[in-house]
């Protein structure tokens, strides 16, 4: 049985919720459901980055790894992005489009193994990588932002410090040649790479 969050097509018997939550000031209602990850609540590691973005209204974002979609839709709704989400889970992309409409949002939205169906370059991408899917696909989702941010774009994730910062701090350096920490907060990492 396939359980983990990181996988096409969940098995899990569905267990669908609504998450009515504030963020970023504002009031969201998100359906989840089992199968998808942080079902129960908005994780902290989400809110902590969250609340590290400031973007310009009308900026390109892309979210990798979207799930059911909070990061992008808060950002699409309180920053005026124009955001695509990307997930390879289809459970996760249909409450995703469930909740942009819920939220009255509007954002692009594909199914996409990492960046495999993702075109264009964008001027933000940001990741709450899915840890437990291992550290080749975390390292997949930094080496293919290059390629698909704008110059002088930005690359912005979420990693706790004990499931691989420091070497996502070091693998982001490579890549980018540089690599800033925007915030800590109880062991979670805030981390930054600008498309120089």
């Amino acid at each position: 049985m396939t359980n983990m969050y990181y996988s096409k097509q969940p098995d899990s018997a569905h267990d669908v919720k609504n998450l009515s939550v504030t963020l970023l000031g504002e009031r969201f209602d998100f359906l989840t459901d089992s199968g998808v990850f942080s079902k129960n609540m908005i994780d902290y590691g989400s809110r902590v980055l969250l609340s590290s973005l400031d973007f310009q209204e009308g900026e390109s974002l892309l979210d990798v790894g979207c799930g059911y979609g909070p990061l992008g839709i808060t950002l699409a709704k309180t920053q005026k992005l124009a955001v695509t989400m990307v997930d390879v889970n289809e459970r996760a992309l249909d409450l995703a489009r469930k909740n942009s409409e819920r939220n009255r949002v509007e954002a692009r939205i594909l199914t996409s193994d990492v960046y495999e169906n993702v075109e264009g370059s964008f001027d933000h991408i940001i990741s709450n990588p899915p840890i437990r899917a291992g550290k080749s696909v975390v390292h997949a989702i930094l080496e293919g932002a290059k390629t698909h941010l704008k110059d002088g774009g930005d690359l912005t994730i979420v990693i706790q410090k004990k499931q691989g910062a420091p070497s996502a701090k070091k693998k982001m350096e490579e890549l980018f040649g540089n690599c800033s920490i925007l915030k800590k907060d109880k062991g979670y990492y805030i981390l930054r790479s600008v498309n120089a």
